[in-house]
């Protein structure tokens, strides 16, 4: 079958080329934007007089007629097609005749499917956002529940000082909070209308790009024809945003993974949300986690495959940009996957509490406490920090801990000690006295809880 632009050419093209040049086994998912958006068309070409009323009608009729027999199954898309853009108008031609091909006034594939990929992907951002949003409120329900149980806080992977687990988990609260945001701005920037751009070179014909725009839902227009055609820093921007999401999904993973091992034993994942081993009886997998650690990798090099091709491409649109859709719509896909399989795995993940405190005793967490004890008695800070160093050497020494060691022996090291040591260097009073906002106490972890169920709303 000759193409739909056979003129300059006869429109004929073999059959390796065709299907290297075809777009609509990954575009076609795109047919409700492409259908609206078509519609809105036949609606502006008619109130400016470009097409007869009747025209339009026939237009968009014949149009929700199509949408709705995809919808169906009643017309299955034709992969034989090249893209999904000529697909619908073929089919439309074919019922309509000649009006049919009406459509395709004032306007070029260019600016159509860079109308439906920002009208796609807005979509898109929208269900992502309700995912994170779902996350997030597992995140703070499961703050709530460990808002005071105690856990060794880490840096360079070593305990270093106390903390809760509910505050642990509201940091990555706040990492997603930070990622529905980047969603939210990346959607305003991305909801330009480029319909009416045309080729490159916008129109002779006196049409309305505003209207369209407002009948599709979007902010403004496109305001250079050349930019609206060739710009795909939306889609960058979203994979960029995307990236950065799964950055967290991942760092989130290792943790879960190193704590649900049998070397830290501090949360037990639900047994829907691991696997076993096809050798290892005793094996309990944390595979979801580890997946999502992997498909990490996946997004990013989606995002460097469209940078690279961007890169050297001139102005207006080359063919190279069809390499968006899918790594695009890959990265979309794999992210919408990962959280909906880590929110419920958060969600009836269980902490092993008394393993967390015993992690926190054990790792000397409270040595800081303790050191600043005796400057609180009067001691220089260096001085108190190398008693405090000796005394942890004594204790692991001794196989003991800071708070099972005997008043008799602190006082060997400082006579400033007395028994309202014990005090300050229990984790519960280390945690709680932890007051600065935004700190690990159980207040400021509800405070935070508060905030951030009060930023959802």
């Amino acid at each position: 079958m000759a193409k739909m632009w056979a003129g300059r050419t006869d429109g004929q093209v073999e059959k390796i080329a065709d299907d290297f040049n075809s777009s609509i086994r990954f575009d076609s998912r795109m047919y409700r934007q492409d259908i609206t958006g078509s519609m809105a068309h036949a609606a502006m070409l008619a109130a400016k007089n470009i097409i007869t009323q009747a025209d339009a009608d026939a237009l968009i009729a014949g149009l929700e007629q199509i949408l709705a027999d995809i919808d169906s199954g009643a017309l299955p898309i034709d992969m034989e097609c090249e893209d999904i853009h000529m697909f619908v108008e073929q089919v439309l031609t074919q019922r309509l005749g000649d009006v049919g091909k009406k459509l395709h006034t004032a306007r070029s594939r260019n600016d159509q499917v860079a109308l439906d990929i920002r009208m796609y992907l807005r979509d898109e951002i929208d269900q992502l956002s309700q995912l994170v949003k779902a996350l997030i409120d597992a995140l703070v329900n499961k703050a709530e529940v460990y808002a005071d149980t105690i856990m060794p806080g880490y840096t360079h992977l070593q305990r270093a000082q106390p903390i809760t687990f509910g505050h642990h988990l509201m940091a990555y609260a706040m990492m997603l909070l930070r990622d529905m945001e980047r969603l939210a701005d990346c959607r305003k920037r991305m909801n330009r209308s480029p319909i009416g751009c045309c080729a490159l070179a916008g129109t002779t014909y006196d049409t309305d790009r505003r209207m369209e725009a407002q009948q599709l839902g979007f902010e403004d227009i496109c305001l250079n024809s050349l930019d609206g055609v060739s710009d795909r820093d939306f889609c960058v921007e979203l994979m960029s945003d995307l990236s950065v999401l799964m950055v967290h999904l991942s760092r989130f993973s290792e943790e879960i993974i190193l704590w649900a091992s049998w070397e830290f034993q501090f949360v037990e994942l639900s047994d829907a949300y691991t696997t076993g081993s096809s050798i290892m009886p005793q094996k309990k997998n944390p595979d979801m986690a580890e997946l999502v650690r992997g498909k990490s990798g996946r997004v990013f090099g989606d995002l460097m495959a469209l940078l690279t091709t961007l890169k050297g491409l001139p102005l207006a649109y080359n063919k190279d940009m069809q390499e968006d859709k899918e790594g695009v719509f890959d990265a979309v896909d794999t992210v919408k996957m990962c959280l909906q399989v880590f929110t419920p795995m958060i969600a009836t993940m269980t902490a092993k509490t008394e393993n967390m405190k015993r992690a926190a005793q054990k790792g000397f967490i409270n040595a800081t406490d303790l050191a600043d004890y005796l400057v609180k008695k009067g001691l220089p800070f260096r001085s108190a920090y190398k008693i405090s160093g000796q005394l942890v050497a004594l204790c692991i020494k001794e196989n003991t801990v800071l708070e099972e060691l005997p008043l008799e022996t602190y006082r060997q090291y400082s006579h400033l000690f007395q028994e309202d040591l014990y005090r300050d260097i229990d984790l519960v009073t280390c945690v709680e006295k932890r007051i600065s906002e935004g700190g690990t106490s159980t207040a400021s972890v509800k405070a935070q809880i508060a905030w951030v169920r009060e930023f959802l709303k």
